[in-house]
């Protein structure tokens, strides 16, 4: 377990650190190399679950297993790739006037911060650490979002702390129901929080009790992964806050809060021995799906359009996880994976984009592949990739969460197949003119470097032509563990 106790404690020295030299020059190499020793304790973490199985602390409050630790290490990837395209980016917003130095310093250190409690969230066995987990993420975020004070960035930060702060406190009552239902029955005071506990005796505690806690529970964390109706705060807080966060945001706080309920539905599922948490979290789901789809044909600005699409895939990962058959779980998870990589790509490309055309409005964001060839490709191709076209890995997870579907309820997958299609058209009705349209007079090329993007997409296209082999075992642990079967 030592691997875990660096992971924790690497961001919380590094947000200490930048708090006080955020500033300085040097601020984004650091921020840069936190990231990367957080990378490369998850990768050592990694290698030892899958040579030792399942790891628990000895005081029992760390939990590792294949599911979180296959998410850890995508956290810590993602936050090292979106912190060298930070590092840049920043600087430029330094150079414009749009950060002073000390909301450079605010910005690495909740930057660090942020990612500490998403470690913390994946890798705690504890449901009451894990919500205070999920707050700390609100508040680091809150501040993320209002960076740069503008009257729009600080309405945006309150919609999200005021939305974010009634759902978090919904999954807290639900967290109290949990403890209540195994304290009525086991009588096992402080443990009763212990995930690993409420499992094992999952078929022994109150079934209206816990079905009563997964409603407040998917409500609660529902709303930070953005599902309809519960969603308003993700457009605002991407489109005003420094793009960096957004693409943290949409590449690994929507999974972590979707990995809290699927760990929540573990445990209903185990004790009603019913269908009812997955119905609703099909029901939230699809409707999060068609909804945003929809929503995509309305958006004016660049990151709210994909913002929007974030909402769309975490709908469709709800609406497979809810599914719960080993098919639709392995979907799941491959679609977790391919859409972090893909959306946080596209959001280190919109925000070239946006200080390339000085906005964010896609009416004035124009001739991208003309004025600066690198951000129109990573633009055109991530939007591709996104929209499920093959040979890309998005495309090879939708195609099983659909196959998946026709096994177990063959008629939803029309809404399905709508829903996907609306999206595909939403996406490409802006993309056109953005990267091959008329150059606005005056556009000049800026100093970009994409190979994070290209190497996200990379990735995505490998993983779309084939999962290599330790992958594949990954995901089968993962889903033997959710589901309790392995896909046949």
């Amino acid at each position: 377990m030592t691997a875990v106790y660096l992971i924790l404690t690497t961001p919380l020295i590094g947000m200490i650190l930048l708090a006080f030299r955020g500033d300085r020059p040097s601020a984004g190499a650091v921020n840069a190399w936190l990231n990367l020793l957080a990378f490369a304790e998850a990768l050592w973490l990694a290698g030892d679950v899958f040579r030792h199985g399942p790891r628990l602390s000895p005081d029992r409050l760390l939990l590792i297993d294949p599911f979180n630790v296959y998410l850890v290490v995508l956290t810590t990837f993602v936050g090292l790739t979106t912190s060298l395209f930070s590092r840049a980016y920043m600087e430029h917003e330094r150079e414009i006037g749009r950060v002073t130095s000390r909301r450079l310093r605010l910005y690495y250190a909740m930057y660090q911060g942020f990612m500490l409690t998403m470690y913390l969230v994946l890798t705690t066995n504890n449901m009451g650490v894990l919500w205070v987990a999920m707050e700390g993420a609100t508040l680091a975020t809150v501040l993320l979002v209002s960076l740069y004070r503008t009257p729009e960035s600080v309405e945006a930060a309150w919609k999200y702390f005021i939305l974010c702060g009634v759902g978090i406190a919904q999954a807290l009552f639900g967290t109290v129901l949990l403890y209540f239902a195994a304290e009525q029955k086991l009588g096992i005071g402080g443990d009763g929080l212990l995930w690993t506990v409420l499992h094992e005796n999952a078929a022994v505690l109150d079934p209206a009790i816990l079905a009563l806690a997964f409603v407040f529970l998917l409500v609660g964390y529902g709303t930070k992964i953005g599902l309809v109706p519960l969603h308003n705060w993700l457009p605002d807080a991407h489109s005003e806050g420094p793009t960096p966060m957004s693409a943290i945001l949409s590449g690994l706080l929507l999974n972590d809060a979707l990995y809290a309920v699927v760990r929540c539905k573990m445990l209903v599922d185990g004790s009603l021995g019913t269908h009812m948490a997955g119905t609703l979290m099909m029901g939230f789901g699809l409707l999060s799906f068609l909804v945003a789809a929809l929503l995509l044909h309305r958006q004016t600005d660049i990151k709210r359009l994909f913002s929007y699409s974030s909402i769309e895939h975490m709908g469709l990962m709800t609406f497979a996880f809810g599914v719960g058959s080993p098919w639709a779980t392995f979907a799941a998870l491959f679609h977790m994976t391919t859409h972090s990589l893909t959306k946080s790509a596209i959001f280190v490309t919109v925000g070239h984009a946006s200080q390339l055309a000085g906005t964010q409005r896609m009416e004035r964001i124009r001739g991208l592949i003309l004025t600066q060839p690198t951000i129109g490709w990573g633009l055109l191709i991530g939007t591709v990739a996104i929209a499920g076209f093959p040979p890309f890995g998005v495309f090879a997870s939708e195609f099983l969460v659909l196959v998946a579907t026709m096994r177990d309820y063959p008629w939803l997958t029309p809404l399905l197949l709508l829903g996907i299609g609306l999206a595909f058209a939403g996406l490409f009705r802006h993309l056109q003119s953005m990267v091959y349209g008329d150059v606005p007079e005056g556009q000049k090329p800026i100093p970009v470097k994409l190979w994070p993007v290209m190497l996200h997409l990379v990735i995505v296209l490998w993983l779309g032509l084939s999962i290599p082999g330790f992958l594949g075992d990954w995901f089968n642990q993962a889903t033997q563990l959710i589901s309790g079967a392995l896909p046949q």
